[in-house]
Formats: C-alpha cells, sequence, structure tokens
C-alpha cells in the first residue's frame, strides 16, 4: 500500500510524525495535533483507496499529501497563508482541479469507459458539483476548526471564505472542462494524462473504453 507511493510523499509522512513526536517530547501540544491531523487526513486517500480496491496513481496521492501538508502544516504553522498572498489562491486552486478531475473519474466508472454512452455536457457538470462540495466541505471543516480548538483557517472570515470558494469553482470548471475535452477526444497528455493512468490501472472499472 505505502511501497507504490513516491519518495516525496514518503519523505513527508515521515517528516510530520518526526515533528509530531518532537513536539510530544517539548509537550507542545497543537503543534503535534496539527501535526498528526495532517498525517492522518493525507493517509486518508491510501486508506480508503486499499479499501474500495482502487488504484490511485502515486502522483495523484502525492498531490494530495502535498496539498494537505500545505494547507495545514505549512499554512498553519507556518503561517505561509500571511507570509506568501498567493498560498492560499495555489492550494485552492490546486485541489478543485485534482477533485474536478476526480468527480468525472468517479462517473466514468459508472459508465465502465464507454465514451459513447457517456454525455459529456452532464458529465462535466457532475465533476464540477462534486469539486465545488469538497471545497465548501472544506470551509466548513476550517470554521469547525477555529470554532473548536481556537485555530485561525478563515484568517479574515467571510472575505477569506467566499474568496476561496471563488477560487474552488474556477479550479473546478478547469478539472471538469479537462474531463469534458477528454470524451470528446480532444485531450491527450497534460491534465487528461492523469485519467488515462487511472484507467489503466483500474481496468475492471472500464471495461467498455474504446478509443475514438
Amino acid at each position: 500500500m505505502f511501497a507504490e507511493q513516491t519518495w516525496l510523499a514518503r519523505i513527508i509522512w515521515m517528516a510530520l510524525l518526526a515533528v509530531a513526536g518532537w513536539a510530544l517530547l517539548q509537550w507542545r501540544l497543537e503543534l503535534a495535533f496539527v501535526a498528526l491531523a495532517t498525517l492522518v487526513v493525507s493517509l486518508m486517500p491510501v486508506v480508503v483507496a486499499r479499501w474500495t480496491e482502487i488504484h490511485v496513481p502515486p502522483s495523484f496521492i502525492a498531490a494530495v499529501v502535498l496539498f494537505v501538508g500545505g494547507t495545514l502544516f505549512l499554512g498553519e504553522v507556518f503561517d505561509f497563508y500571511e507570509r506568501f498572498w498567493w498560498w492560499d489562491v495555489a492550494m485552492h486552486g490546486g485541489s478543485a482541479v485534482g477533485f474536478g478531475l476526480i468527480g468525472f473519474v468517479l462517473v466514468f466508472m459508472m459508465f465502465q469507459g464507454d465514451r459513447f454512452a457517456a454525455p459529456p455536457l452532464p458529465m462535466a457538470f457532475l465533476a464540477f458539483c462534486f469539486a465545488v462540495t469538497i471545497g465548501t466541505a472544506w470551509e466548513i471543516f476550517e470554521f469547525a476548526m477555529d470554532q473548536a480548538f481556537g485555530l485561525n483557517m478563515q484568517k479574515s472570515g467571510l472575505r477569506d471564505t467566499m474568496g476561496d470558494l471563488i477560487v474552488d469553482v474556477i479550479g473546478a470548471v478547469t478539472g471538469a472542462a479537462v474531463g469534458y475535452a477528454y470524451l470528446r477526444g480532444q485531450a491527450r497528455g497534460g491534465l487528461a494524462a492523469i485519467i488515462d493512468e487511472f484507467v489503466e490501472r483500474n481496468p475492471k472499472y472500464f471495461r467498455r473504453l474504446r478509443k475514438k
């Protein structure tokens, strides 16, 4: 499960575990909590993928680990959101594109990879909705963390939340557009290569796949 993951993901996991251990020894409980929470959240895609018997590309797992580490750990512990104005935009935009692709792949699985049966526009819309829903759930998570543990994940409150959601929508449109172009046979390489890699790793879910 972990052996096939990229060296980058494994290094981040080990670093988070080391930081959590050091923080506990120093009795810095808030730092230990953030490090452990980041570790647990970043490992969830691996655990869920194994439970559902879906082979997720290691590059995508690495991207998820980078996002969670960048958001929870670097963003909160090292205050990257305040130090770099573009950090929040990069985190939310990148994750929204990724979730747009995930949403597309999940719906595509329902059609078992049949490009001719899968309607491009409705599928792109569902992928968009999936990505925006995840982005909204993350904003709820930030609010809950601030209220429960006295953190400041929402920064400027409503302005920060609305800015994040706007960026999420833009990223979701991008991810959904890649899925739409993929079904139309107009996308190869780049982000579309992630879809191809997922399909190749999970042939049992795409039995009706036919190349255009």
